[in-house]
């Protein structure tokens, strides 16, 4: 079922979403000629996407392994109980965690599932211990490492 923001969209919209997906440094101009529009209505339409939260943000993906921060970590957290101050707490907590890139709260056998980018395994252990493992309510974490990474797509498909 689709939202009623998703109802607002053409297919020129679509056009342009993929294009900023594939790269958001594309100009007006550039972006304009990719969807065979002039500049001023293609620049209203990206406002209006902006401007209605369909387009988030923009941003520049960079490479960790060239950051030492290559050592990619899927850890699943489960807290020993759980009720809205206790999420709302571990959230902000996440939330100022570097090292944590991505944070779900997940049904199932545990509570939340993080993307967590360290160095090496000696840090990540580190990181364990003087940082995950202080956080209030957590009963127990499991950790799986990347050891190679298949496919990687940061927009959505249109």
């Amino acid at each position: 079922m689709q939202s009623e923001k998703t109802m607002n969209l053409d297919s020129t919209d679509l056009q342009i979403l993929r294009a900023l997906q594939q790269n958001a440094r594309l100009t007006t101009k550039e972006l304009a000629a990719r969807v065979n529009l002039s500049t001023t209505p293609v620049f209203e339409r990206v406002k209006r996407m902006e401007r209605e939260g369909i387009i988030d943000r923009y941003v520049a993906v960079v490479n960790a392994e060239k950051l030492n921060r290559g050592f990619v970590v899927f850890c699943t957290v489960k807290m020993n109980r759980l009720n809205r101050d206790i999420a709302a707490h571990f959230a902000r907590t996440v939330a100022a965690i570097p090292e944590v890139t991505e944070c779900y709260n997940i049904s199932g056998q545990y509570d939340y599932l993080l993307k967590i980018h360290a160095p090496d395994m000696k840090s990540y252990q580190q990181f364990v211990l003087n940082v995950l493992g202080t956080i209030e309510h957590l009963a127990s974490l499991e950790s799986t490492f990347v050891m190679d990474e298949l496919k990687l797509e940061y927009g959505i498909v249109l």
